[in-house]
């Protein structure tokens, strides 16, 4: 295994500067703008897009649009790009995609409460002539999410369900009704 860094801007790349216990000055903000600024006007085409979609389609085939879902993908990369430019500029772990609805604490939650909670991976090959596929890394993702259920059970918690996909978020239905 090649002990050398990856190229300027690799998001596994731990610059001392940007990693290190000193202050970071003179940081030039002009790409992290551009990406916010990218990720801004993705999201307005797929707030135009999921507009006129709707109006053509009910909930659940809007849902599975491609053009919908060409967008998620479009948004879900470009917020990948800027966690990896706040974290190879600045050494931050930016949690970006986490969803609050409330400001309710655990302490609130009674038996019989649930939340959903999701786990990303951003995967590529490597680079040169691998037999290594991104369809095999989704077996890897499948065997950890039965790994981490069996784990919640052992622990205690109720599994009602849980799904590992490529490419989009697994959706859990709360309510099957939809399915008759």
């Amino acid at each position: 295994m090649s002990t050398e860094p990856g190229p300027v801007g690799d998001p596994d790349e731990h610059d001392p500067a940007s990693h290190g216990r000193e202050p970071l000055e003179g940081v030039d903000a002009t790409d992290l703008h551009g990406a916010v600024d990218a990720l801004a006007e993705a999201l307005h085409a797929y707030v135009e897009t999921a507009v006129g979609v709707r109006a053509e389609f009910g909930a659940r085939e809007a849902d599975e649009d491609p053009r919908v879902l060409a967008l998620e993908a479009r948004v879900g990369g470009l917020n990948a790009g800027l966690y990896d430019l706040l974290h190879s500029r600045l050494g931050l772990h930016a949690d970006l995609t986490g969803m609050t609805w409330d400001d309710r604490s655990d302490d609130d939650a009674g038996p019989g409460e649930r939340d959903t909670f999701h786990l990303g991976f951003v995967v590529e090959l490597p680079g040169g002539v691998t037999d290594l596929t991104l369809e095999a890394v989704l077996d890897v993702v499948d065997d950890g999410g039965a790994h981490i259920a069996q784990t919640l059970l052992d622990r205690g918690y109720v599994v009602g369900e849980w799904g590992a996909g490529r490419g989009a978020p697994v959706l859990l239905d709360e309510d099957d009704e939809d399915d008759e």
